[in-house]
């Protein structure tokens, strides 16, 4: 630490020994600061307000309807976009500001300038906005600033729908491409239909449990195809006289003995009659009727029984072929015979369908997977489909919205004016900076001739900067003479110190009292 303060004290004494340079320095550069402060040209700012307003009925009542981008942020992404070279140079035009532009460089050097100095500030979160620019004429900032409010107001949100076309063409593309594809997706279906027709099946339920119900089918139809050959079997043996059957005697009465063609009427009838009497009661009209019926061929059944015995007392020699029973018999062996083949042809059919079903078992799962994956295209493509059309009708929507011109309201709030006085530049604090800047100068310019010219206060730093030893120092024992010198020299620092800071001040007083007059 005291090596430090050594150092310091070391660059303070050398610095104040060159103290006069650094004033000198001072005095120079403060003049040459104070008549740049006072020579630079007076600049006035022109501004504008603009309140652009979002909020119109319309947004509520198209919600849902049409594609509503988000006007705030285009706006706020418009106001960061106006200060382009198209536009600044279209501002340049507008404002009168190429007239006196004589070459190429000088129409560049005219946009940068703009562009840099062109300001447009969002004040709050109201969607208000303030356009200003600074120049050194009054009118000409206030004729920038009108051209550049009315680039502002003219860049509505309807005329930035540039892709709105694109868009539009893409999406007719798309859906063109989709119809396509479901076309062809529904072609697909109707070939996959025609050549799986067969499993198109009625009613509903599984494939097992068609295979199931078939099989249940299958073992009934058998059951009754050996109940029918039983039966069958039976009256071949009768019939064969293993179990012979002969007319009772003529003396007997008629029971056991049976008249197919009139029996199965009457069995019929009965059964009919039982129906009858569920529903109605005995003395319904078709209940009278049908007992009518009953008895008429009970009696026409007595009357052809008494003729047979009648015939076979007059013949009794008669072969067992006019039997009416033997002719029963061969009439219920004939019936036997055909309820066996259309049982047999039933278990053939279910047979059939028993074994063509357990093959579409087989390939069903690979058939069905083959149409749930052209149900799943189909139902992909449709929906794309739709959502595309949907889409398409809310960018007509949107575009009409946008024709309307009244998504977004550009409102001015303040025309643009122009300031009587100069806004710029700030010489009440310029002339004290430059007064800052002149004392830093003269710092600057003693410790660099300190640099240049270092003197030894001291016999160590000589000793450390040599790396001699130092035998021993003589002081200097100031006179008289000396002595008064040093006091004038210190009493020249101080007058022009002085001077400075009392030249400096009362141009800034008048400075201000000038301008508080203005």
């Amino acid at each position: 630490m005291e090596e430090i303060l050594r150092q310091v004290f070391t660059t303070l004494r050398g610095s104040w020994k060159h103290r006069h340079l650094g004033m000198a320095v001072a005095w120079l550069v403060g003049a040459i600061a104070a008549v740049g402060v006072l020579s630079l040209p007076d600049r006035y700012e022109a501004s504008a307000r603009i309140y652009v307003d979002t909020q119109s009925i319309l947004k509520p009542l198209m919600a849902g309807l049409a594609v509503q981008p988000n006007i705030d942020q285009q706006v706020m992404m418009l106001s960061r976009t106006l200060i382009s070279r198209p536009n600044v140079e279209k501002l340049i035009r507008m404002a009168d500001l190429d007239l006196n532009i004589e070459d190429k460089a000088d129409q560049e050097a005219l946009v940068e300038s703009l562009m840099t100095t062109l300001k447009i500030q969002s004040v709050g979160r109201d969607n208000l906005y303030t356009l200003s620019y600074r120049d050194t004429s009054p009118e000409r900032a206030q004729r920038v600033v009108q051209a550049l409010t009315s680039i502002f107001v003219e860049s509505s949100l309807g005329d930035k729908r540039q892709d709105a076309s694109s868009a539009r063409k893409f999406l007719e593309e798309q859906i063109s491409n989709y119809e396509k594809k479901l076309a062809e997706g529904e072609n697909r279906l109707k070939e996959f239909k025609l050549r799986n027709i067969d499993l198109q099946v009625s009613g509903s339920g599984s494939s097992i449990d068609r295979l199931s119900a078939l099989s249940t089918e299958l073992n009934g139809a058998r059951l009754a195809l050996r109940e029918a050959e039983g039966a069958r079997d039976s009256l071949r043996r009768q019939i064969m006289g293993e179990e012979p059957v002969l007319l009772p005697d003529a003396s007997g009465s008629d029971a056991g003995v049976s008249l197919p063609e009139i029996d199965g009427r009457i069995d019929a009838l009965k059964r009919n009659l039982d129906a009858l009497l569920q529903r109605y009661t005995d003395k319904h009209p078709d209940v009278v009727g049908t007992r009518r019926l009953i008895k008429d061929l009970e009696e026409q059944k007595r009357q052809e029984l008494a003729e047979r015995k009648k015939l076979a007392a007059a013949n009794p020699g008669s072969t067992l072929g006019n039997n009416p029973v033997y002719q029963q018999l061969k009439v219920a062996l004939a019936e036997a015979e055909a309820q066996v083949a259309s049982l047999s042809a039933r278990v053939a059919e279910y047979e059939g369908r028993l074994k063509r079903t357990t093959e579409t078992l087989r390939t069903q799962p690979e058939i069905e997977a083959e149409f749930a994956q052209l149900n799943r295209d189909y139902d992909i493509d449709k929906k794309n489909y739709e959502q595309l059309v949907s889409r398409r009708e809310s960018a007509a929507l949107s575009g009409n919205l946008d024709s309307t011109g009244s998504i977004a309201d550009f409102r001015l709030i303040d025309p643009p004016r122009a300031a009587s006085t100069p806004v710029a530049p700030n010489r009440l604090l310029l002339l004290p900076g430059g007064l800052l800047l002149a004392l830093a100068t003269g710092l600057f310019a003693a410790f660099a001739a300190s640099q240049i010219r270092p003197v030894f206060f001291d016999g160590k730093t000589l000793r450390d900067v040599t790396g001699l030893q130092v035998l021993g120092t003589v002081a200097l024992v100031p006179n008289e003479a000396r002595q008064r010198k040093e006091k004038r020299s210190m009493r020249r620092f101080l007058i022009a110190l002085t001077g400075l800071l009392l030249a400096y001040g009362t141009g800034t007083s008048a400075l201000f009292l000038f301008q508080r007059a203005a």
